[in-house]
């Protein structure tokens, strides 16, 4: 790959996994979002839909998240959503569904910033999911949470550190000088 090129993915900013322990990340998400819209590179968002009979909610026992108002986008980042350049709608963790690992191949990222809730899991997977595809992953740590709360937001920053390595993570202020 000779030249660099770079989008942010922003991850599950969905009012379903939005409460106490994840609503203060949404004013870094879209400081983030601002910054990287005013360079004039492209913004992603994914929205995950749970279903009926679906693994999370047969193994997990997990079903929300299966309709409107829970799917969408928080109104913070609705406006922002609306121009960007994809709404990847997915069934799993990864942004990398067949819509998202299209559109990254299409436009032949090589680098994928990602925020979003949450840390542990979408997030986390998402990271792996681009390292595993040979692109390089970076995730931004301050503008991503977790439901879960501070101490899941920690452990998946942990794995995060084990499976893409320590300098893929980074804070909203490294964002314009590391990528």
């Amino acid at each position: 790959m000779s030249e660099k090129r770079v989008a942010l993915i922003v991850i599950d900013v969905q009012n379903g996994f939005i409460n106490d322990r994840s609503r203060g990340v949404i004013p870094k998400v879209v400081e983030l979002v601002e910054r990287w819209e005013a360079t004039g590179r492209p913004v992603v968002f994914t929205r995950y839909h749970n279903y009926p009979g679906s693994p999370f909610e047969r193994l997990i026992h997990w079903s929300s998240v299966q309709h409107p108002p829970e799917t969408d986008i928080v109104p913070e980042l609705a406006q922002h959503a609306s121009r960007a350049e994809a709404v990847i709608d997915k069934k799993i963790y990864s942004y990398f569904s067949s819509e998202g690992a299209a559109l990254a191949e299409q436009e032949g990222w090589t680098d994928l910033v990602f925020c979003g809730v949450a840390t542990e899991s979408c997030v986390l997977k998402s990271a792996v999911d681009a390292f595993e595809r040979d692109l390089t992953p970076w995730l931004v740590t301050d503008a991503s949470a977790s439901h879960g709360g501070q101490a899941a937001h920690d452990a998946g920053l942990l794995v995060a550190r084990r499976f893409i390595g320590a300098g893929q993570l980074i804070n909203i202020d490294d964002v314009g000088v590391k990528v």
